[in-house]
């Protein structure tokens, strides 16, 4: 199931936007969405990294013990 979206852009984006569907034989809107889950998938890892960075039960590995894990 697919859900309209209205949003508001540049025209400098849009007419990028308009470009790029033109170039790809592809409508706005699949680019638009592919942007979408780029973005959205991006947020969520940069979310895990900030979460596993202020846990303090996670355990920070120096770069000498990762060097020697991985046999560098």
């Amino acid at each position: 199931m697919t859900k309209a979206l209205s949003v508001r852009v540049t025209d400098e984006l849009a007419l990028k936007l308009s470009e790029i569907a033109k170039e790809t034989e592809r409508p706005k809107s699949f680019h638009v969405q592919k942007a979408l889950e780029a973005y959205l998938t991006e947020i969520a890892d940069l979310q895990v990294a900030y979460d596993r960075l202020h846990d303090t039960t996670d355990p920070a590995v120096s770069i000498d013990d990762m060097r020697k894990e991985l046999e560098l």
